[in-house]
């Protein structure tokens, strides 16, 4: 009896990885506007971290692995004295920027938060700059972590436009760990191939599942979950430039790639080549930190407060039309058992803007959850799902990201339908968003920062030419207590 061998000769490596790897390497950024909207993105991020440090939770998750470990050239983390390996640097930045799930969002196929790749970005630039001076070196300039960043957009984003991985069950922090990889690599000098190899490392890597992120399972994971796929992808790119091997067909290969093992037989899809297009139509929270298929949501629940406030026991029930995702994701009835399954909650954030009129990060706590209002108005909701929403959620000439909500009241009376399509920080109502997000940043800053550094912060950022120009330990130095 005769068996078939397996021939073992390796191909080339799959055209997905080759074509990040080269836009990574050698694609030249040259949109004014992908540059400012990155550097209002860097400036909001940092001040989604600063604030994340209020909270305990976030807080004890930072520092060395090791108790009293020094590391040398090591990064800095903002707000803090810990000097880290860029791994645990990467982890700890990233966590404290996603952590009140207030940074920047993309919406596609798939979602995700692109700066999540910034706790990455910058852990690596911060500790190359401070190699390269030791050396007696040039440090890296701000203007590698705005092109990075960008490119990191577009890798995620791109990706994100109709590759949905979240209905094969894995989280899209996948994305992150991917984008990360490939840029840090480059940031740490690598080549092309060691590019490619990084890509190939992350594709061959276990996953993480989406369990944490829905209903029975909510969890703060969801909080870190983003820190650990950017410190991962830091620990393979860092593994890849000292020499670690690739896998060509880590995609494709028949029965043992990622598409055959994780994605159902099915094949990535790209509706456009890598640019600058996700950097320059990203969506800023500016108003409140909300999961972002709730933003305009809550938006309607701030506009009908003044009309439901003193009226609460009068309302008979309340019907929220939304896009199928929102529907999927976040729509949840019975309770809810921490911070991180009421900010993933459609009802409980509608509730709170027609309660209290604001949304804020305490509003999740458990001191104003315990209040018997927001259950009793959850119980109300009706959500439906609105075909149209749902359409131009996926348009991308729109990109919307609508709701709805209606107010009805035992005596028959109802309230107007509210209606909002686009969120404050989408890119149609742009100009609208930046003083408040400027402020929203002031604002965070001071949770941690004295007023003149919080002020000179946010001046370096708003003037372009001269963050481009600042060494990147320079920036960091000025985030470090």
């Amino acid at each position: 009896m005769t068996t078939q061998a397996t021939l073992n000769i390796r191909p080339e490596p799959d055209r997905e990885m080759q074509n990040i790897a080269d836009y990574v390497g050698f694609y030249e950024i040259n949109s004014d506007e992908a540059l400012d909207t990155a550097a209002y993105s860097l400036m909001d991020a940092v001040g989604c971290a600063l604030l994340a440090l209020r909270f305990p939770e976030c807080a004890r998750m930072l520092g060395p692995c090791v108790p009293g470990m020094i590391v040398p050239n090591g990064t800095r983390i903002p707000g803090t004295s810990y000097i880290l390996d860029p791994v645990k640097g990467a982890l700890d930045i990233g966590a404290m920027i996603r952590w009140l799930d207030y940074n920047d969002t993309w919406l596609a196929a798939e979602w995700g938060h692109p700066s999540d790749n910034l706790g990455g970005i910058l852990a690596v630039a911060d500790y190359v700059s401070q190699r390269n001076l030791a050396a007696g070196k040039a440090p890296l300039s701000m203007d590698d972590v705005l092109t990075y960043m960008i490119k990191a957009h577009e890798i995620q984003g791109v990706m994100a436009l109709e590759n949905s991985f979240n209905r094969v069950g894995l989280d899209h922090v996948v994305l992150v760990k991917l984008a990360t990889a490939a840029v840090a690599t480059r940031l740490l000098g690598g080549s092309r191939d060691q590019i490619v190899n990084a890509i190939s490392l992350v594709w061959v890597d276990g996953q993480s599942l989406r369990t944490y992120r829905h209903a029975p399972n909510t969890g703060p994971r969801k909080s870190w979950a983003a820190g650990d796929a950017t410190s991962r992808g830091v620990q393979l790119a860092l593994m890849a430039v000292a020499g670690e091997a690739g896998y060509p067909s880590a995609l494709s290969a028949k029965g043992w790639g990622f598409y055959d093992v994780s994605f159902r037989g099915g094949k990535f899809s790209f509706p456009r080549n890598y640019g600058s297009y996700v950097m320059e139509n990203v969506l800023f929270k500016v108003a409140f930190p909300a999961e972002f298929h709730a933003q305009t949501a809550v938006e309607c629940a701030l506009t009908l407060h003044p009309q439901v406030n003193g009226r609460l026991d009068q309302i008979d029930f309340i019907v929220i039309s939304t896009q199928e995702s929102a529907v999927r994701i976040i729509s949840k009835t019975g309770p809810l058992y921490n911070s991180a399954d009421r900010d993933h909650c459609l009802q409980y954030m509608t509730a709170i803007g027609l309660i209290f009129g604001e949304l804020t990060a305490d509003h999740y706590g458990d001191k104003v959850a315990g209040d018997p209002r927001i259950d009793k108005l959850r119980e109300k909701m009706e959500v439906v799902e609105e075909p149209r929403y749902s359409r131009d959620y996926l348009n991308p000439d729109k990109r919307s990201i609508a709701n709805a909500v209606q107010v009805f009241f035992k005596d028959g009376k109802c309230t107007e339908r509210v209606e909002v399509e686009y969120p404050i920080g989408h890119r149609r109502r742009r100009q609208e968003a930046l003083p408040q997000l400027v402020q929203k940043c002031r604002n965070n800053l001071a949770t941690c920062l004295a007023a003149d550094r919080a002020e000179a912060f946010i001046e370096l950022c708003l003037d372009r030419p001269r963050l481009a120009a600042t060494p990147v330990n320079e920036f960091m130095e000025m985030l470090t207590i």
